[in-house]
């Protein structure tokens, strides 16, 4: 994942995956500078998903 090309647009980003998967809440969507893994990791056990997968659900957005 390009994280500056994310970061500039996460607002939007997290609104469509709030959409796409209602279980996710704002608290798992929060990004803070630095903190990308700690991001992906609540996600992925949110999800279920692997980094591939979220990578390619992200990247379709």
């Amino acid at each position: 994942m390009n994280w500056l090309t994310i970061k500039g647009n996460w607002n939007e980003t997290a609104g469509k995956l709030k959409q796409q998967f209602a279980n996710l809440t704002d608290d798992d969507l929060l990004l803070k500078d630095g903190k990308e893994d700690e991001l992906v990791g609540r996600l992925q056990n949110k999800l279920g998903k692997t980094k591939k997968e979220l990578r390619k659900i992200i990247s379709k957005i």
